[in-house]
């Protein structure tokens, strides 16, 4: 039983340079993840449930991209102020944050590196986190063990993160699993 005055949905990097197939960035199965990820945004706009928008901007220069993506990012820099509007950092239209719901930009895979996600969390009393977005082996899975490490309570919504792969999806899902992170569908919310 989900308790919506101290849970949050945490949306990360579901930005069309991570979804768009236009984009060097683009994350096999994010697309897909949409209809999923637009209904734990109802579910948690319905029940009050504090919403967070975590994004990845990258510096013009590329001084803080990480270094297993720089080859793929350099020449056409998405998701930074350089590249085109259409594979930018803006979300798809359904998925846009409303007003009132947090955005915080992050420097690296875990939404809690470098940022004030959990002094804000902790101000408003939550203790439990709906984890969405992609991708599941980097930044989904980091922002599990650390959210973990915190002492959250963690669901990660299956269907509304994203891999390259099904065997990459299912071997994270069963290793969140593994060391106490609840898996459910969208549609069990």
């Amino acid at each position: 039983m989900i308790n919506p005055s101290s849970t949050a949905l945490i949306m990360i990097d579901m930005q069309n340079g991570f979804i768009n197939e236009a984009s060097p960035l683009c994350v096999a199965g994010a697309k897909k993840s949409i209809p999923a990820c637009r209904r734990a945004l109802k579910y948690a706009r319905k029940h009050a449930v504090s919403v967070y928008h975590i994004v990845r901007r990258y510096a013009a220069d590329g001084s803080d991209v990480e270094p297993c993506r720089y080859d793929t990012w350099k020449d056409e820099r998405p998701l930074s102020n350089a590249c085109p509007e259409e594979i930018g950092p803006s979300e798809p239209a359904e998925l846009a944050p409303l007003a009132g719901e947090a955005i915080i930009v992050k420097p690296r895979f875990s939404a809690f590196f470098q940022t004030d996600l959990h002094a804000r969390l902790q101000r408003q009393g939550i203790d439990t986190l709906l984890l969405t977005g992609t991708t599941t082996p980097n930044c989904i899975r980091s922002t599990c063990y650390d959210a973990l490490s915190y002492n959250y309570d963690v669901i990660v919504v299956e269907d509304a993160t994203s891999s390259r792969n099904e065997d990459v999806q299912r071997a994270n899902m069963e290793d969140m699993a593994f060391i106490g992170a609840r898996i459910v569908r969208s549609v069990d919310l």
